[in-house]
């Protein structure tokens, strides 16, 4: 795919020998990224966390990158994911700073979404900072009913797939 500022990227699932590629992906976010995706300051992901990441039961979950360069220089550049309970799936993004604004999380939300559809699920629910307008427009953009909930902190938004 092209994205809005000419790049050209790739989508795709994330694959177990990802973590090194998630590793350096997380390592480059600047910390107010990774705050208003994990809501505390974090340096870097551990190895069992890799693990979680890139290996998991796919009944469950769906994890979804976004890629630049091919081969031995393919990068992550955008991670989109969601793990399902019941009926729901918590769904959540981070698109590294560079390549914010290029409607990446847009883009996976509405690829994850097709996957939940397919699955059987009726809601995605997402955890989002009051500050972090940029992922509070993505939901409202999407074309799915949102809801919104102030809960501990932050916003818990609803988002009915059917």
């Amino acid at each position: 795919m092209r994205l809005r500022d000419g790049t050209e990227a790739a989508i795709r699932p994330i694959r177990p020998d990802d973590k090194d590629r998630l590793r350096a992906a997380f390592r480059g976010l600047e910390p107010a990224s990774v705050y208003t995706r994990v809501f505390h300051a974090k340096k870097d992901l551990s190895d069992e966390e890799l693990r979680r990441l890139t290996e998991f039961d796919p009944a469950k979950q769906a994890a979804l990158v976004v890629t630049v360069g091919s081969g031995k220089d393919e990068r992550i550049i955008a991670v989109g994911r969601y793990i399902a309970s019941g009926d729901a799936a918590e769904v959540a993004f981070t698109v590294e700073e560079d390549y914010q604004r290029n409607g990446l999380a847009g883009r996976l939300l509405r690829e994850l979404a097709e996957i939940a559809r397919a699955r059987g699920l009726a809601r995605f629910e997402a955890f989002v900072l009051p500050e972090n307008h940029a992922m509070l427009a993505v939901f409202e953009r999407s074309g799915l009913d949102v809801k919104r909930r102030y809960e501990d902190g932050a916003l818990r938004l609803t988002l009915e797939l059917r």
